[in-house]
Formats: C-alpha cells, structure tokens, sequence
C-alpha cells in the first residue's frame, strides 16, 4: 500500500502530521495524526453533554497521550493505547466498538463468559449512538494538543466546558519532561539585574524552523506591575511574535475592568492581558477564554485584530470543513468587529482577569 504525510498548522494543536494509508489489493483505509508542534504550557479537559445527532458530528482532535471517557458507561480510553486521530464524536465510539470486537471470535472459544459479558458492552456503546439517552464524552489529554469543535463559535457552547489545568508530576513524566521542568525549576531564580539588561537566547523560528533569536525584558508598567515580555524575530521569513508573562504574584482579589467603546481614540489605549483574562463583547455575544492568545502588551485595536485573526485562521469555521451557513455567520461576526475597530459602532470591552494581572490604560 501507500502512505501519504502532510504536514500542516491548524490554530489551537501548533503544527500535526496527518498520515493516511490506503491498500488497493483489499481497499484497506486507515487514518492517523501525530503531534508536531511543542507540548503546551498547560494541559487541557473537554467535556461535551451529548444531546443530539449534531454532538456526534462534532470534529474531535484526540492525540495518542489523550485519555476519551464515558462516565454513564464507565468506559475510559486510556492514554498511548490508540494512535492520534482527527474525526468525530461518533467515529471515536465507532473505534472502540472495531477494538472490542477484533479478538472476539478466540474469545468465545476460550472464555465464553468474558465474550457474553463484552458482546453486552458493546451493545451498549452502540446504543449511544441511537441517542436514546444523553450522555457526557470527555477528553483529557495532558499535552494540551486536543480538541472538541465548537459548533457556535465564536459563540459560548453550553454544551461544551473546556478546562484547562497544570498537569502534575505524574504526567509530565508521562511525556517525558520531567527533566526539562526540573531545569525550568532551576532556571527561575532571579537575576537582579534582569530590569536593565535584555536578555537573549537560542531558539526556532515556529514558522519555518530556521534559528531564530527570543528576546526577554522586564519592563514596569507605570500605575501597575512589572511584567516580562518576550518577543521573537525571525531573520529568514520575517516572522515576528510577542508574548506577555506576569512577572508580579497573583493578587488577593481579581479584576473585572469594563470600557465603554465611543470613540475611535479608544483603539489607541495600551492593554495587558494577562494569560489569566477572559475577554468579552456583550454587543455581539462574543467571549474569549483565558486560554487563548496567551499573555498580549498591544493596543485595544492590536487586541481585536488578533482576536479577528483567530477566527478566520480556524479551519473548523472557514475552512474547508466548515458549513455553509456557520461560515456566513461567522463573516457576518467579522464584519461587526471590523465596525467596532474603525469606530463605526459602539460596544462594551470586558476584561475578567481572576489572577488580577490585567491592565486597561
């Protein structure tokens, strides 16, 4: 047979190599996927309450180290026994039942009593798909690296609660950086004259690859903190890329800063958000997770047009496997926040920063 690689950058997994093997003598199929990119800072927990057919559809990213549970069922798929996929709600329950029934036949001859007892199991996951009863899917992958759709992005899915926490001891040995955390441990002792001096080091270009060079600068922001920005330049593509950390300790009480969008002199004031804030819109019913973006020190303007951007580079909303109509909604989105840059509209701009490492000029 035949097996093809891409490798391909999709926003929220980094870089993935999906491998695809067809045979043409029996017209066996098979489809894969492999991390490429880094392993996240954080790891991260979806979990969907099934409701209806269109839950099944759901697009579903699940990485080799990601564990897939069905609490009703007690049913849990742990982690490294199946390799990385990208498919749906329906093909990973699909998967199980192929897994489960592929050594039946020696066990009927061997242990009938284990057989009845799994052939009554699979019964059972077969059901789920019938939807007579709801049913909650849960992935949790440590790496950080899979993915649940969201069918109403940029829209909240009450359906859909993503968690994201600091994996312990236990899985990142798991995945192989205990090491690299000790060295991390060590490497986190501060410098005293780290606020005068600009620090440098080695790295890889997250575009092309090609040595690039991180700059680190501690930087008080007046009225405020000190706060640590790093930005990376990339000689041979042009890429450029910054990102903010908090450099103070998390204040006793969050912060929930509100500004009310009149006037287009608004997109100049400076914003911090910290990796910890959420950010919302209430004018377009538009919320943004603490998760995502990361750590930004840009405008209000700066902050939008990022926020712009991830919508459009998402393959599940206009992409080619988006559907015709969330992919008009979603234009219809772009256009609104378009207005609210260029001043053409009014609206709200909601930070909600728990950790209090947020600031609004």
């Amino acid at each position: 047979g035949v097996t093809r690689l891409l490798l391909t950058r999709i926003p929220f997994f980094k870089e993935i190599i999906v491998s695809s093997f067809a045979c043409d003598s029996c017209a066996w199929s098979n489809t894969e996927i492999q991390s490429a990119g880094r392993i996240q800072e954080q790891g991260v927990r979806y979990a969907l309450a099934v409701t209806s057919r269109q839950d099944l559809n759901r697009e579903v990213v699940k990485t080799d180290c990601a564990t897939a549970q069905i609490p009703e069922l007690d049913f849990e798929i742990p982690a490294f026994t199946q390799k990385g996929v990208l498919t749906t709600v329906e093909g990973i329950i699909d998967r199980a039942v192929a897994g489960l029934e592929q050594d039946q036949p020696l066990r009927r001859a061997t242990d009938q009593e284990v057989a009845s007892k799994i052939d009554e199991f699979i019964g059972k996951l077969k059901q789920l798909k019938e939807l007579r009863s709801s049913f909650t899917f849960i992935i949790d992958d440590p790496s950080g690296n899979s993915f649940v759709e969201n069918p109403r992005a940029p829209q909240r899915d009450a359906a859909l609660t993503v968690t994201r926490y600091r994996r312990t001891a236990q899985q990142a040995a798991m995945l192989g950086l205990e090491e690299g955390e000790e060295l991390d441990e060590k490497a986190a002792d501060p410098a005293e004259d780290l606020r005068n001096e600009v620090l440098q080091f080695n790295t890889n270009c997250p575009e092309c690859n090609a040595p690039a060079s991180t700059n680190m600068k501690l930087v008080q922001i007046p009225h405020f903190k000190e706060v640590i920005i790093m930005a990376t330049n990339c000689d041979s593509c042009g890429h450029r890329t910054n990102e903010v950390k908090s450099g103070g300790a998390i204040e006793p009480q969050g912060t929930r800063i509100t500004l009310r969008i009149t006037d287009p002199s608004d997109m100049t004031r400076d914003i911090l958000k910290s990796e910890t804030c959420s950010v919302e819109i209430p004018e377009l019913e538009f919320e943004l997770g603490m998760g995502a973006l990361g750590g930004k020190f840009t405008t209000l303007e700066g902050l939008l047009k990022d926020i712009a951007e991830l919508v459009e580079r998402n393959p599940f909303s206009l992409g080619d496997s988006s559907a015709p109509s969330r992919a008009e909604k979603l234009q219809e989105f772009l256009g609104k926040l378009r207005e609210i840059t260029e001043g053409k509209a009014q609206a709200h701009f909601v930070m909600d920063d728990p950790a209090g490492n947020s600031y609004l000029q």
